[in-house]
């Protein structure tokens, strides 16, 4: 926190008495009533052109106040218009007619979800609308979704989802003094409906078992009770965690990216052989043909890379599930697609920040940016029909119905 933001506080809690949540609530709406009210005077000190007060020669001058009350998001006020005697006045904070300025408040929202930084949206409000909002005002916006995230983070979950997903993105954070990267680990669920739902965001640094149980054991008590298949990479310890807190749950490994890396070791001028060898594996009919390939791919490739399927022999256990569907339900879970268009909302706030404040501040924004695109999904995934039906032959009584 910095050092003009703390005697802020400090001015808050002197001049206002604070003890409770509400008391800050009605602090901050004070606030904003006397930044706007402000804002008008200047307004008019700018139309008239010389400052309450003063003198002038000009025919116009100022003729009293209009009271208006004013609905935002932190409640109703009332504030005093600036009139002119000449009635030509046009407030720009505070338009004619205009009672509802919790809009403003919307769309600092909506450029905090796309990664926008607080000075950023300072700039852009000014542009926009021709006046200040300070940047300290731009995060007590913000700051109002904290309960909202904690209530989300905590909502009751369904008995049972039939596959989950969980991914990780890493973002540059500044935490204590100091900028390190941390991850944050997307857990994306497919309900028995087949549509997507964002069970939860952790931010993380240190991936281990005790981590993942620690994250499971969370989704245990918001109600979970059963996951069919766990997909993801090849995340430090999730296996063991899995099986202590799910024991019936199949973990899958994300087969784009075991291609991925397993391309890294690869160069450039063989990448597309390989991962043209590399598909003979994952679409092979059944787990048979899959190892014969595997022999295959490996015997081929490994005078010029002799470690790059070494994963794919590590880690055949938690691969070889995908065999047991068909080509067209296979890929509802071994590959990224449902959780792709997520991905890619929130690599743009990669795009826009290069470093978050606070990992704080990466959750908030990453929480907006949830809310921003969830609103699109309203239909199933690619052959729910078909998916859900192989799902209850192969996890028989474990389907809702």
């Amino acid at each position: 926190m910095t050092e003009g933001k703390r005697n802020i506080i400090q001015g808050l809690l002197q001049e206002y008495d604070i003890e409770t949540a509400d008391d800050i609530q009605d602090a901050l709406k004070d606030l904003l009533s006397g930044t706007i009210q402000e804002m008008l005077e200047a307004e008019m000190d700018d139309h008239l052109g010389y400052a309450k007060y003063e003198r002038s020669s000009e025919n116009n001058s100022r003729n009293g106040t209009k009271s208006k009350r004013v609905r935002s998001k932190y409640g109703e006020f009332e504030v005093d218009v600036p009139q002119d005697r000449e009635s030509t006045f046009e407030p720009k904070i505070l338009p004619k007619r205009k009672k509802d300025i919790s809009e403003i408040e919307d769309k600092i929202i909506s450029m905090y979800a796309k990664g926008m930084t607080t000075r950023q949206i300072s700039e852009t409000i000014d542009d926009i609308y021709g006046f200040e909002v300070s940047e300290g005002m731009i995060s007590d916006i913000t700051d109002k979704l904290l309960p909202q995230i904690e209530e989300w983070q905590n909502r009751p979950l369904s008995a049972v989802y039939p596959i989950v997903f969980i991914d990780a993105i890493h973002f540059s954070v500044r935490d204590d003094g100091i900028v390190r990267k941390l991850a944050a680990y997307i857990v994306l669920g497919i309900n028995e409906d087949g549509k997507k739902e964002v069970l939860s965001i952790v931010i993380g640094e240190n991936e281990s078992s005790k981590f993942w149980l620690s994250v499971l054991n969370s989704l245990k008590n918001r109600g979970l009770r059963d996951i069919l298949i766990l997909c993801s990479d090849g995340l430090t310890g999730i296996k063991e965690a899995i099986s202590t807190a799910f024991p019936a749950t199949e973990q899958q490994r994300c087969i784009v990216h075991m291609v991925r890396n397993t391309l890294k070791y690869v160069a450039n001028k063989d990448m597309k052989a390989f991962a043209k060898d590399l598909k003979t594996i994952y679409t092979a009919s059944d787990e048979p043909a899959a190892l014969k390939q595997l022999d295959a791919v490996t015997d081929k490739w490994a005078p010029m890379y002799p470690s790059a399927m070494n994963r794919w022999h590590d880690n055949w256990d938690a691969i070889s599930p995908i065999f047991k569907f068909s080509k067209e339900v296979r890929t509802a879970f071994y590959t990224t697609n449902a959780i792709e268009s997520l991905n890619s909302s929130y690599r743009r706030l990669n795009k826009q920040r290069s470093v978050f404040p606070s990992p704080q501040a990466l959750l908030k924004s990453l929480y907006i940016s949830t809310n921003e695109i969830t609103k699109k999904w309203s239909m199933p995934i690619r052959n729910w029909g078909l998916v859900r039906g192989e799902l209850v032959i192969m996890y028989p009584g474990r389907m809702p119905d």
